[in-house]
């Protein structure tokens, strides 16, 4: 993609969908070391579109943003920024610690993507729940979180053990790069069940892959009680508005990585690092949406709740809300 650095572009209307998004600053540089700008950012979540709606979908979702590009820091915004257009979609939830609600985007169309890297977004990060019911997860998130000494390879063997166990219980997992160093795995489940449930089942998983690799593996709950060389298997991020990226969100680092889908028969020769806005298009436009199916496979937690029936597992314990 061009990235000439051009003064005072004039603004683009970009016709997506049914709306047109009126794009300005175009050529305002997101990404100094790659000279990445906002409508390069727009034109990579166009190039992903069907991947990042779906991922995105009748969530709930924060949003990571920048308005003065990556070196002037991030804003993490959970309410849809001011002088949003009327056909923009929200959802209101509730936040007990401050006693107050929120209108976060609720993506039903690409627009609403587009409309949001326009207001200056970088990152999506969604809830594990749908707007028809916020408190009811259909998602269980499997974050293998690398410590600070922990290589790639020890990543990509506890991902086997994971895929072992998920196999076991007979649940479909959908891995996908972080964007930084570790891996993430989606699991469809039925919204039957609210967030200390799903985290308790959670937890239960996290400690049966702890049971077979416990060189590679931790559960523990503070940071301070880990070992820096191995994976931590974080199932806080399954608590009520504890969100991580979605698949095909660019991150905001300076590589601008992106949180890309994968086989599972690719985590042993791929590099995280090879994921990027200039390297995804071509890969989607090659594979299309990987997880595009997973609303296909849902998986039932009880045998999880059993499992921490069984090994004793207790409630985790309460998380502020971020």
């Amino acid at each position: 993609m061009g990235r000439v650095a051009k003064s005072a572009a004039p603004a683009v209307e970009l016709p997506v969908g049914e709306h047109t998004v009126r794009i300005s600053n175009p050529d305002r540089v997101y990404f100094p070391e790659l000279g990445v700008t906002k409508l390069d950012l727009v034109r990579y979540y166009l190039s992903v579109g069907d991947g990042i709606v779906n991922a995105l979908r009748d969530r709930p979702c924060m949003l990571h943003r920048f308005p003065k590009g990556l070196p002037g820091g991030k804003v993490h915004q959970k309410r849809v920024p001011a002088g949003a257009p009327d056909w923009i979609s929200t959802v209101r939830v509730y936040f007990p610690r401050y006693g107050r609600h929120a209108d976060e985007l609720c993506v039903r169309e690409l627009a609403d993507i587009v409309w949001a890297v326009q207001m200056s977004t970088v990152e999506f990060h969604p809830w594990n729940s749908r707007a028809a019911d916020t408190e009811s997860p259909d998602e269980w998130r499997i974050d293998l979180d690398p410590m600070p000494d922990c290589p790639w390879s020890r990543v990509q063997r506890v991902s086997g053990v994971v895929h072992e166990v998920l196999d076991e219980l007979g649940a479909t997992g959908w891995p996908k790069t972080s964007g930084g160093s570790g891996l993430h795995v989606y699991v469809r489940i039925a919204p039957e069940h609210g967030f200390q449930q799903v985290r308790r089942a959670a937890l239960a998983f996290a400690r049966e892959v702890e049971r077979r690799a416990p060189a590679d593996v931790t559960t523990a709950w503070w940071r301070k009680d880990r070992d820096p060389a191995q994976l931590f298997v974080d199932y806080n991020q399954n608590a009520r508005d504890h969100t991580i990226a979605a698949a095909y969100s660019v991150r905001g680092v300076a590589a601008a990585t992106v949180s890309t889908p994968v086989r599972w028969t690719e985590i042993d020769d791929i590099d995280p690092r090879d994921f990027t806005i200039d390297t995804v298009p071509a890969r989607y436009a090659e594979l299309g949406d990987l997880q595009a199916d997973m609303d296909q496979a849902v998986f039932d937690i009880t045998p999880l709740l059993e499992l921490a029936d069984r090994h004793g597992v207790d409630e985790p314990v309460d998380l502020d809300e971020s």
